[in-house]
């Protein structure tokens, strides 16, 4: 470890040569990445949902690069997190289970952020200390982030938690938590918008992962039981509870889409929209009943699970507005990217492709195909295989450690219900996708074969360990799953 950490720390005593050397320049754009919770793709007005309304998502589509093919890594909360901020894969990182603890010596965003001289804010929900889901993140391990008003994961989002920067004492945030933080990023960008220094503010919203029943009544009310629509692959033994699920779920949603509006307003308001980046994801979708899962299962390579929103916009880079990116992108892409765009050396560490061309160009690299995984399912996905896949314009492919397992042509069957892994006619196209998977995990030091979960357990440390998590909830990794005290009936995922 102590080694990891001089080299890290080399690493930014270079960059910040780099960009002291570089002299006076043109102020680099700021960066307003907006990330949701559990917000899967096809959950969306522009993406051709014909009930859930998001109208301000919506014109920010019309405004923004839409990359139509984005995947989350690995398609749970702490994974996805630790990879954007590393651009890193899990299998690099360890950081394959809930609730484990990013590592300090990572090289993180807004630590490479901050030394190109740009102010840092995190707002919301955190889930990469590690520490207990109720404890303040301490400020020695917030990666690089000087603002802050976080937790590490609550989402009672009518009495959500957050300690503000240097205060041990934990807060409130005041009413519905992502209407109260989309306020406080307003708060900041207008104490910063005059300012010699660019800003990096990252918006961490809970939401529309469940509970659902605490989305706002009047947005419940949109959307009656009656009107709401299941799509073919939800199962029969499914569509009760997803028809009650769905109606909290869109409606987070489109509360969640007014909070998101209003800073994107903001922006322009202050003047600082055409030089700023906006991004809007999520950390991965849900299954809300899609092939016989559970309403908030994720971890599956499924596109409920794995497929998420992906919209990037800046004004000041060339006429681009509006337009759809077919090539697919991965969590480790992101972080590349956007230094790129701002102008700032991607470090070594950094394991994902710098996709800006495609920003610039959304026509380029129409047919290439990106890496996510699950190194190993957990609590209710304990039973199911792990897996890596490969995501392109046309096609989803998975591989377990048994073999191919699943091959999906997305265009002529966005429900995923055509297995076509045993089809002799599409034989070429699962060779050609296996070669591809095979060079993407060599890439990142991985085999062309899916090392089983035990592997990875022993490799990181997690073979055999126990550790308590707040009051309620004892993480046994020996089985990879959470034993929650009757004391608190939390869902803890």
């Amino acid at each position: 470890m102590r080694n990891k950490t001089i080299m890290r720390n080399f690493i930014l005593i270079a960059l910040t040569t780099i960009f002291l050397s570089a002299g006076a320049q043109q102020k680099r754009p700021n960066v307003i990445f907006i990330l949701t919770d559990q917000w899967r793709a096809s959950a969306l007005a522009y993406a051709g949902n014909e009930v859930v309304k998001t109208p301000e998502l919506d014109k920010f589509a019309n405004a923004a690069v839409n990359f139509k093919n984005a995947v989350s890594v690995l398609p749970v909360c702490t994974p996805y997190r630790a990879s954007l901020l590393t651009g890193r894969y899990p299998t690099t990182t360890g950081m394959f289970l809930n609730d484990v603890y990013l590592p300090e010596e990572e090289l993180c965003m807004a630590e490479i952020y901050r030394q190109a001289n740009y102010k840092t804010a995190y707002l919301g929900k955190w889930h990469l200390d590690a520490h207990g889901r109720f404890d303040n993140v301490d400020p020695s391990r917030r990666q690089g982030f000087d603002f802050w008003k976080g937790s590490e994961c609550d989402h009672d989002y009518l009495n959500e938690l957050y300690y503000e920067n240097d205060n041990p004492d934990m807060k409130h945030w005041e009413g519905y938590s992502t209407n109260a933080i989309s306020k406080e990023a307003q708060n900041f960008m207008e104490a910063h918008s005059k300012g010699d220094d660019s800003f990096l503010l990252f918006v961490s919203i809970g939401t529309p992962h469940f509970p659902h029943e605490t989305a706002p009544k009047k947005y419940r009310q949109m959307y009656k039981k009656g009107k709401l629509k299941l799509p073919e692959n939800v199962s029969d033994n499914m569509k009760e509870r997803a028809l009650k699920e769905l109606q909290g779920y869109y409606a987070h949603c489109t509360a969640t889409d007014k909070a998101i509006g209003d800073i994107i307003e903001k922006a322009k308001e202050l003047g600082i929209y055409e030089n700023s980046i906006i991004v809007f994801t999520s950390d991965h979708g849900e299954m809300m009943g899609a092939h016989g899962f559970k309403p908030w299962m994720k971890h599956q390579a499924y596109a409920e699970s794995a497929n998420i929103p992906f919209l990037i916009s800046y004004p000041a880079m060339g006429a681009n507005a509006g337009k759809t990116a077919k090539a697919a992108i991965t969590t480790p892409d992101i972080l590349p990217s956007l230094l790129t765009l701002c102008n700032i050396e991607t470090p070594g560490s950094v394991e994902g492709y710098d996709l800006s061309n495609i920003i610039r160009q959304p026509d380029l690299e129409k047919d290439r195909a990106a890496l996510y995984m699950n190194v190993c399912p957990f609590e209710i996905a304990f039973s199911d295989d792990e897996y890596r896949a490969l995501k392109t314009s046309k096609y989803t492919y998975v591989k377990t450690p048994r073999g191919p397992s699943m091959l999906f042509n997305d265009i002529a069957d966005p429900l995923q219900m055509n297995n076509l892994i045993k089809d002799s006619f599409y034989a070429d196209v699962k060779k050609e996708l296996d070669a591809k998977l095979k060079v993407e995990l060599e890439r990142i030091g991985e085999t062309e074969e899916v090392k089983p979960r035990s592997y990875y357990l022993k490799k990181f440390g997690f073979e055999g360990k126990k550790e308590l998590r707040d009051d309620y909830a004892i993480i046994d990794y020996n089985k990879v799953e959470v034993v929650v005290s009757p004391k608190k009936q939390i869902r803890h995922d």
